[in-house]
């Protein structure tokens, strides 16, 4: 098959996107399909053969790429742009994409996630992978989730929507409770996060988020083990336990860096059979009740009765060899080029359906 692979983009996950796709496009080609890895944000500036003729090319544009320490420079990034466009598709991404059988979305964060790419392949009637635009959407934005998962008996921390001022930082500052978690409903990667302890650094916590947006939802912190359930054509598959690097939450860093700045992922965690049922239980639930397709992620702490608190979902969760979700597929006998390809194949039956 022709497949175009979409990553990049221009998010503040826009490297993990980067490593996402082109591991998902070196996938599909040792599954012998014609897969190219295409940046959703810069296109084809590069190529200057006919449209047809990208899916010969003999690397499918599969660079070197690496997920860095540091948060992208979205600004180098725009100045780095050599098609004229305010826009956010790059050089004839519709085109190429009008072209190919499918396309594989390796985004995250805006424009990936948030059901707008989806809702222009839907447009140009093109098959891709992973959940519808509504689906996407009302995922990506944890307030949304989190009244649709509560109306369906999920258990979830206590939690508010606010909108961040200038002029109502200190009365938040003042009533948000601490310790807590402050998130920007849209974030993702563990970018505009915020663990505040006390409440100045509650303060500190809210004159930084205003860099990502003025949404955000504060949550009481629940304290136990990190968890995270995969699941695939609706069924669980092994939940993993993330165990952030000591001193450390799971930030950007702890999630993409190995060694000492990295956190460790065990998998299969170690749980109780109760344990393990009650998190696929809920994963799976998370995925039927936002009407998710194919695969997805979501996030849990395990406290220390045996409750598993619901934190977010994510519809396009990593997919490097070294993401959460192969580590799991892994567990079930399927390899990190066969998991890639079965996300295709279900992904086009659910669009032929």
């Amino acid at each position: 098959m022709k497949i175009v692979v979409l990553g990049g983009g221009i998010s503040t996950e826009r490297h993990v996107a980067l490593v996402t796709a082109t591991s998902v496009c070196r996938a599909l080609r040792r599954r012998g399909h014609k897969a190219i890895f295409v940046d959703l944000f810069l296109g084809l500036e590069n190529w200057h053969g006919s449209l047809e003729e990208a899916f010969e090319e003999p690397y499918g544009f599969c660079g070197q790429v690496a997920i860095e320490t540091e948060e992208p420079d979205l600004k180098a990034v725009w100045a780095a742009r050599r098609y004229p466009s305010k826009g956010h598709l790059g050089k004839n991404v519709a085109e190429i994409c009008a072209l190919a059988d499918c396309v594989f979305l390796g985004l995250h964060g805006i424009d990936g996630e948030d059901g707008k790419i989806q809702a222009l392949l839907e447009l140009i009637g093109v098959p891709y992978t992973g959940s519808g635009p509504l689906a996407s959407a009302v995922a990506m934005d944890k307030a949304m989730a989190k009244r649709i998962l509560e109306s369906h008996g999920v258990l979830t921390p206590a939690w508010r929507e606010c909108v961040i001022t200038e002029e109502n930082v200190e009365q938040l500052a003042q009533e948000l409770p601490v310790p807590g978690a402050v998130k920007i409903v849209n974030g993702g990667s563990s970018i505009g996060v915020e663990l505040p302890e006390t409440r100045e650094e509650l303060r500190e916590a809210l004159k930084r988020l205003v860099r990502y947006g003025s949404r955000f939802v504060a949550e009481e912190k629940i304290y136990g083990r990190e968890l995270t359930v995969p699941v695939l054509n609706g069924k669980a598959l092994s939940p993993i336990e993330i165990v952030p690097p000591e001193g450390m939450g799971f930030d950007y860093v702890a999630k993409y860096q190995s060694g000492a700045l990295g956190a460790s992922e065990i998998c299969p965690a170690d749980l109780t059979e109760e344990e393990d049922r009650l998190l696929r239980k809920t994963a799976e639930q998370v995925h039927s009740a936002l009407n998710l397709q194919v695969y997805s992620r979501s996030d849990y702490i395990l406290d220390a009765a045996g409750r598993a608190w619901f934190l977010e979902v994510n519809t396009l969760p990593g997919m490097t060899p070294n993401s959460l979700i192969p580590k799991a597929a892994a567990v079930e006998g399927m390899s990190y080029d066969e998991l890639c390809e079965e996300i295709v194949m279900s992904s086009l039956k659910v669009h032929r359906a």
